[in-house]
């Protein structure tokens, strides 16, 4: 198998290149859309056999049968959850690192990936405005940089109330009801309490409502505060700067959630929103969210990088050679060992187009959704549900039950017209759009609103 036989090796890669290629580069691209079990069964069949299908049949299968199953979350009325669209440059170099056997954990082994992935590092902490000093590294997806930074933080904590002498061992987290729901999550996996905090009437955490939370329940008790910069559900940004005061007073660690929002760190019409976030200890984004990277990317960012490394650098002797080593090793700053080098797609498009095509693709989402706002306050059908702070607008369609929802979601998909699915805020089914995809235009908006006539 991993003896090299000219021909059919040739077909095979070739094969995959090709379907690569034409994807790649298509316009305009299909939506497609799921299909039953009993039909994947029927068309596909038994795919993993003991002699194999060989390479023209397997890729025939993925290009016209299972792909096809698949939803684009790169297409243009893709507007649900939050959207994948890579840049094209970013993509094609999904391919190169997946080809070139490149192990991203540690300086040693894969010591160019590391200081490109570093680079693309620190654009996003220099957005984020954390000290020079700051570091981290590329995770997975926003569950688990969450953890990794809140093991941290529970590290030093403990560290803390160890050196000071006074035995406790806090283990609550405080966050409102609007933090993602993987902050709760990996809670449950460190055995630990979220202590949920009011929120304002703008939906965001606030320094006031968290002084009394921790007040009522024993500042000493928490290790972690959790705010966010753009919910997934309605892409509030909290109030970090007196969120940020709070934590300072009770010497506790502030975390930001920017996986979804973070991007907007870069466009200048949203920026002052952010403010605050410079003192965070901890912050993570998902470039591929509104970065324009390909799945699964998680930037991981600490203000003291060697909190993390305390916390997470694993032991064994067969590692002394990395961890004895003075190199920046990712593997140290996070959860898990092993690592795909998966900044470099992101670190390839930034080289490729520069930071300041960045900025005028994340404001052209912002503009796309700013007219979307306007559309929905000029329909008597449809009510904004709030002004929309970054590239997330949630709204109603008068007289609708959560029946009328679905069915018009269905109704779209079905045509592979659009992809909206209903949300539900506070026992209400309501809709939103979620735009990060610089292809969705103006006329996208208004024309999936015009079929809720």
């Amino acid at each position: 198998m991993h003896s090299f036989d000219k021909d059919p090796d040739h077909v095979a890669v070739e094969q995959v290149l090709r379907y690569a290629r034409q994807r790649l580069l298509m316009d305009p691209i299909p939506l497609d859309g799921p299909q039953t079990e009993e039909y994947l069964t029927s068309a596909a069949g038994q795919t993993i056999t003991a002699a194999g299908l060989g390479a023209p049949r397997a890729m025939e299968l993925f290009e016209h049968t299972l792909a096809p199953a698949c939803l684009s979350t790169d297409h243009p009325r893709y507007l649900s959850f939050i959207p994948c669209a890579p840049t094209r440059e970013a993509a094609a170099f999904d391919v190169v690192v997946g080809a070139s056997s490149v192990y991203g954990g540690s300086w040693l082994e894969g010591a160019g990936a590391v200081y490109a992935e570093n680079q693309a590092l620190r654009w996003i902490a220099d957005l984020a405005g954390l000290p020079e000093c700051a570091g981290g590294v590329f995770v997975p997806g926003g569950t688990v940089g969450n953890l990794s930074a809140l093991v941290v933080a529970r590290h030093t904590a403990r560290n803390k109330a160890t050196a000071a002498g006074t035995g406790a061992r806090p283990w609550r987290i405080a966050a409102t009801d609007n933090a993602h729901s993987s902050v709760v999550s990996m809670a449950a996996v460190m055995d630990a309490e979220v202590c949920g905090v009011p929120v304002d009437e703008k939906l965001r955490l606030t320094g006031p409502a968290l002084r009394k939370t921790l007040e009522e329940h024993g500042p000493e008790t928490f290790f972690a505060v959790v705010a966010t910069s753009g919910t997934t559900n309605f892409g509030v940004v909290d109030d970090l700067e007196s969120v940020a005061d709070v934590c300072e007073e009770f010497g506790l660690w502030l975390h930001v959630d920017g996986a979804y929002g973070g991007a907007g760190l870069a466009a200048p019409s949203v920026r002052h929103l952010f403010n605050g976030i410079e003192r965070a200890d901890s912050f993570i984004v998902d470039p591929h969210k509104w970065l324009f990277a390909p799945f699964d990317c998680c930037a991981l960012l600490y203000r003291d990088p060697e909190l993390a490394r305390t916390a997470h650098t694993q032991e064994a002797g067969y590692l002394d050679v990395l961890t004895k080593a003075t190199e920046w090793n990712p593997t140290d700053y996070s959860i898990g060992l092993t690592r795909r080098a998966r900044g470099l797609p992101l670190w390839y498009s930034l080289a490729v187009h520069g930071t300041d095509a960045y900025v005028e693709a994340i404001e052209s989402t912002l503009a796309v959704v700013r007219h979307a706002a306007r559309e929905i306050e000029a329909r008597p059908y449809v009510e904004l549900v709030r002004e929309p702070d970054l590239s997330v607008v949630v709204f109603r369609r008068l007289g609708w039950e959560p029946a009328d929802y679905q069915a018009w979601t269905d109704r779209l998909l079905a045509a592979e017209f659009a992809f909206v699915v209903p949300t539900t805020f506070r026992g209400e089914t309501l809709t939103r759009f979620a735009v990060v995809n610089p292809h969705t235009s103006k006329e996208d908006v208004t024309a999936i609103l015009d079929t809720m006539a």
